[in-house]
């Protein structure tokens, strides 16, 4: 059972930055797909981007141009780098591992694997 942490969350300003890291506990981590969902307030958690093993990389329509997932295969790390960020981004960010054959799914059943979530507050 991979464990996935994440990291990099905390409050900042309209049109700020931040930079999320999942580190996973296993080696094998390049073998799986990682996404990053967020959860608004009362709301679902939805997807926001992903990556696969071989580096192809999806995003939600409303973080595209704004946000880029990357992975270092080496630190066992996936991130998740957010620039111009908006009050709407607020949410809890997390961090979820697939071990299947990933296409660009956008459900988050099809995540195995979660991490405990990081809070992101931009601020107007």
């Amino acid at each position: 059972q991979v464990q996935l942490v994440e990291s990099g969350g905390g409050l900042v300003q309209a049109g700020g930055s931040l930079r999320l890291s999942c580190a996973a506990s296993e080696r094998t981590f390049s073998s799986y797909a990682t996404g990053w969902f967020r959860q608004f307030p009362g709301k679902e958690r939805e997807f926001a981007a992903a990556i696969s093993r071989i580096g192809n990389t999806y995003y939600t329509d409303s973080v595209k141009g704004r946000f880029t997932i990357s992975r270092d295969n080496a630190k066992n790390t996936v991130y998740l780098q957010m620039n111009r960020l908006r009050p709407e981004d607020t949410a809890v960010y997390y961090c979820a591992a697939s071990s299947g054959y990933y296409t660009g799914s956008r459900k988050s059943d099809d995540f195995q694997h979660w991490g405990q979530g990081t809070q992101v507050t931009v601020s107007s």
